[in-house]
């Protein structure tokens, strides 16, 4: 396991991902969605960050995206749902989906399905944490705080305070698990 963002470098990372939303959009209409798990944790610092900033109060939800999946059946027999809470009026918003990590673009796809159920946003776009490449479908973030290549026997674990216990970016090699 090597460490590759330490807790200082992971907040300067989400200040200027924060920064970058709001240079882009404005806040007028924007929104921020978390994907569970480790998206809804991002989700909170940034809004914190943007409301700070923009003097405003940004609504924000998170998606629960395990019926959405293409491979949960193959994944769990019986999977366990946690979800979504949007609690806001999606219609002609600007929603940031929020996640820790992109790789093959299936999750973020599912999360975009899942967000179409409360109604059609103007515009969804992406940000996260680290992008670690690899895409099995066309899907490109946004905002990204960290790209990195990594093996294919390796991958990238995000961990939050809130979750983890503590923050940082690792990438691990598989058999160390």
């Amino acid at each position: 396991m090597r460490k590759i963002l330490n807790p200082k470098e992971m907040e300067s990372s989400i200040k200027r991902l924060a920064e970058e939303i709001v240079a882009r959009g404005g806040v007028d209409s924007l929104a921020l969605v978390g994907m569970r798990t480790r998206g809804v944790p991002l989700a909170r610092r940034l809004k914190n960050l943007i409301d700070a900033r923009a003097g405003d109060d940004i609504p924000i939800g998170a998606v629960d995206i395990t019926l959405y999946r293409d491979d949960f059946r193959e994944l769990i027999s019986q999977p366990k749902a946690h979800g979504s809470e949007i609690l806001f009026d999606v219609a002609r918003s600007r929603i940031v989906l929020v996640d820790d990590v992109l790789y093959t673009g299936r999750t973020v796809r599912a999360a975009i399905d899942e967000i179409m159920d409360f109604g059609r946003p103007a515009k969804i776009e992406l940000a996260v944490m680290t992008d670690r490449g690899g895409r099995e479908l066309p899907i490109a973030a946004d905002y990204v705080g960290l790209s990195v290549d990594v093996a294919a026997d390796e991958y990238v674990e995000v961990r939050f305070a809130e979750t983890d216990g503590e923050d940082g970016v690792y990438v691990i090699t598989r058999t160390e698990k």
